[in-house]
């Protein structure tokens, strides 16, 4: 299975790389099916008609030596996933979560900027880049993004979704700041969803997370894959790990999702061990061909690929931590996250 899907994430890659509009990953006999399927969901699967919480802002204040200490600069790019839909509460957001634990990882301040779009599809990633990089602020020194759900869900052609994100990404890189990619998440997981629906709807989400991480590393990012990550632990904890539309995450699966990311967001700022950065054998880390390496990422969630030297790519199974806190904030107060065991 994941030779088959880096074969089709390689031809995906490929189509993006020279401008094709896409490439089908579903046989069109299944199209009316599929179509009936999607109608039927829309109407079990919840829709949320709020904003998220604003979370931009400074966290880690204690961090800060003297006044003039310059923090971190966090941007956060993508769909509702990055904004933070389906939870009350700025701590309770992905950025709000991934700024704490930097700042106390970093002991510096971090300025979190969020112009993540509900309902986003990646053609909105270029407005976003525009605003991040086109503000008064100074360039980000790292970027997460989050995005192809929607890209999913409204059946663009998955080659135009990858160039689209690594244009943004490459844009973000040439200007000066690291860029994190969240890979699409396993939408098979929606728990009102039903077959045909959700085994296409799994096959077509990992092939494309396994393009998107192609993508991301050739324009000179790297990716945590989310998919597999919050499939088995949505599966099992319904209730707990999505929100009450049956589809965004929960506070706790926000949390599940940031505590994946944290360690490669502080590996691509060098605030890793750096004896962490060679890849360990017993953890079934290496160096692979990129295309097996996405592949083998987008099956299992919580693997961070990043490029090594011309085709291959280094494949790590980082430990998930419990988030830091910041001591005595409003924003740990807040959001007090049950993020289970480390792993």
């Amino acid at each position: 299975m994941s030779m088959s899907r880096a074969r089709v994430a390689r031809r995906i890659a490929a189509a993006a790389a020279y401008g094709g509009g896409g490439i089908g990953l579903l046989g069109g006999a299944l199209a009316g099916v599929l179509l009936t399927e999607v109608r039927l969901a829309r109407r079990v699967v919840g829709g949320l008609h709020t904003d998220p919480p604003h979370a931009d802002g400074r966290y880690g204040s204690s961090f800060a030596h003297g006044p003039d200490d310059e923090p971190l600069l966090l941007g956060v790019l993508g769909d509702s996933t990055a904004a933070g839909l389906g939870v009350h509460r700025r701590g309770q957001t992905p950025g709000a979560l991934l700024a704490t634990g930097l700042a106390a990882v970093a002991e510096r301040p971090v300025e979190l900027r969020n112009v993540a779009l509900s309902g986003a599809q990646s053609h909105d990633l270029d407005r976003q880049v525009c605003l991040l990089l086109g503000g008064p602020d100074r360039v980000p020194d790292v970027c997460v993004i989050m995005i192809g759900a929607n890209d999913v869900t409204h059946g663009m052609p998955p080659a135009r979704s990858v160039r689209l994100l690594s244009d943004a990404v490459r844009r973000l890189a040439e200007a000066g700041s690291e860029v994190v990619v969240g890979t699409c998440p396993d939408l098979g997981t929606i728990e009102p969803v039903y077959q045909p629906l959700r085994w296409l709807a799994r096959r077509r989400s990992r092939q494309l997370a396994a393009a998107q991480t192609i993508g991301v590393l050739e324009a000179g990012g790297r990716t945590v894959s989310l998919g597999d990550l919050l499939g088995p632990e949505f599966e099992a904890n319904p209730r707990e790990l999505f929100g009450p539309d049956n589809y965004h995450p929960s506070a706790e699966g926000y949390a599940t999702a940031a505590m994946a990311v944290l360690p490669t967001l502080c590996a691509a700022l060098g605030l890793w061990p750096r004896e962490e950065e060679r890849p360990d054998a017993a953890r079934r880390e290496g160096i692979l061909p990129v295309a097996r390496a996405a592949a083998e990422a987008a099956a299992e969630g919580g693997t961070e690929v990043t490029g090594a030297r011309g085709r291959w790519a280094l494949l790590k199974h980082r430990k998930r931590r419990r988030l830091p806190q910041e001591p005595n904030s409003a924003v740990a107060r807040q959001a007090q996250p049950r993020v289970g065991k480390e792993t």
